[in-house]
């Protein structure tokens, strides 16, 4: 038996599940479950939080007294996230594409270890060279750390020592509340910042999201890189929350005259020529989550997810250029795929896989999802937990009726006189992507496979 269904044994009730991720101390649960106003509704939407105040907490960045400015050459580069899916490739643009050197903040004990750490990302995802040994500073600290986890006189001499920050570390988890997630996505972010401006002004280049726009009154809006992001509304997942706040924290320091990119991803896939992805991430987990079970909902939902070899050659590409600074880029994928394409490739694949209602589908993930071999298992609070007074789940929510247009018009003319540009989710892509799949392991060969 699992965690929750031993938790509802011994309390006799079901419990919703986003309680196991709301309550992560069995202290904070037990104490939850003692008080007479507990109910399966999640804690996160009874406590709304005011993502403005958040973002008020914090101290002002300003540069207006430092004196010293980085040099254009950008010879000492500072990277977060390095070993994470994307800041792994955009650790290897940056190694292919300048002669800097990247001091990449890695969580470890030793410099060996955090060498060791980076270096085995790479070789995971095909990147490794040798020659990148002597290019790669690992700076041992933790984004959810005061100063990064550095002591003052580190961060000072690292501040001194980089010309510009690369900004991907973040915790991306959709089922996790904003309290959780704040120590890494919003203090992090506000640590990176004051790195920024400590002894010398350096450009920071952030990585968003365009989750930044999940707020209800952004429904049915043609968003473009040039609009403010003012409105906040509901939103729904705490990670859409700290992206939020976060980036309101780097917008305000851009208005005080720091050199600010930001470019908002959506969902990352794979590695378009060579298929590499991170299969634990949730599209992935949801594709092999339908053929497992061989059902699929019935959405009109558009899934806009773009290479990762695309996103890291784009950022690089825009980031060298002059006019980034004071920037903000779409990185979308301006040829997304329908819902009910990707169930026809399945099938054509040999998957069979049956279409059913979102209620239909998700009691189905309910029944079969009990365990951590289940790849919906994790992600069972983000499927079931409701909004709003019509009870929606977040698949509802997401349906192209309810979502915000994102136009990333001004992102591709800005990288017009370059080679990059964003390939269409179609099946020549979905065919690399498969072929990694199944070469890994990660899914199963459907029959049709198999007998040719």
């Amino acid at each position: 038996m699992n965690l929750l269904g031993e938790l509802e044994t011994f309390i006799g009730r079901k419990i919703n599940p986003s309680l196991i991720w709301e309550c992560p101390t069995i202290e904070k649960l037990t104490e939850y479950l003692a008080r007479e106003d507990s109910s399966d509704v999640p804690i996160s939407t009874r406590q709304k939080i005011d993502l403005k105040s958040e973002v008020n907490q914090y101290p002002t960045i300003s540069v207006e007294n430092i004196l010293g400015k980085s040099s254009g050459n950008l010879s000492n580069i500072f990277l977060t996230g390095g070993t994470g899916f994307l800041g792994s490739f955009l650790l290897d643009e940056l190694l292919q594409k300048t002669h800097s050197q990247i001091y990449c903040l890695v969580r470890a004990s030793s410099q060996d270890l955090g060498q060791q750490k980076i270096q085995k990302k790479l070789e995971l995802y095909g990147l490794w060279q040798p020659e990148f040994n002597r290019r790669i500073i690992p700076v041992l600290g933790d984004l959810s750390h005061p100063l990064l986890g550095l002591s003052e006189k580190q961060f000072e001499r690292l501040a001194n020592e980089i010309d510009a920050i690369y900004h991907s570390g973040a915790s991306l988890n959709y089922v996790y509340p904003y309290e959780k997630l704040k120590p890494i996505n919003v203090d992090g972010t506000y640590e990176v910042l004051k790195l920024a401006s400590t002894t010398k002004v350096k450009s920071v280049h952030y990585m968003s999201s365009i989750a930044v726009f999940e707020s209800d009154l952004y429904r049915e809006m043609v968003i473009t890189e040039s609009d403010d992001l003012m409105n906040v509304g509901q939103m729904y997942l705490g990670y859409s929350q700290s992206k939020w706040v976060a980036e309101k924290l780097v917008l305000s320091a851009r208005e005080r005259g720091l050199p600010v990119a930001v470019y908002r991803l959506p969902f990352i896939s794979g590695h378009s020529l060579t298929g590499v992805w991170n299969t634990d991430d949730i599209i992935c987990r949801m594709i092999k989550g339908c053929i497992t079970m061989k059902t699929m909902p019935d959405l009109d939902y558009v899934l806009n997810t773009s290479p990762v070899d695309y996103i890291s050659q784009a950022i690089v590409s825009l980031s060298t250029q002059e006019m980034s600074l004071g920037s903000i880029f779409h990185l979308n994928n301006p040829y997304p795929i329908h819902l009910s394409h990707l169930h026809e490739f399945l099938s054509n694949m040999g998957y069979g896989i049956e279409k059913k209602t979102c209620k239909d589908w998700l009691a189905g993930v309910q029944n079969n999802a009990k365990s951590n071999d289940h790849s919906l298992y994790p992600l069972l609070p983000f499927f079931t937990k409701e909004y709003l007074p019509e009870k929606l789940t977040i698949l509802e929510l997401y349906e192209e009726q309810r979502k915000p247009k994102v136009s990333c018009k001004i992102t591709k003319e800005a990288l017009a006189d370059s080679s990059i540009d964003c390939p269409p989710m179609n099946g020549n892509l979905l065919n690399n992507y498969f072929a990694y799949l199944m070469d890994t392991g990660f899914l199963n060969q459907p029959k049709s496979h198999i007998e040719k």
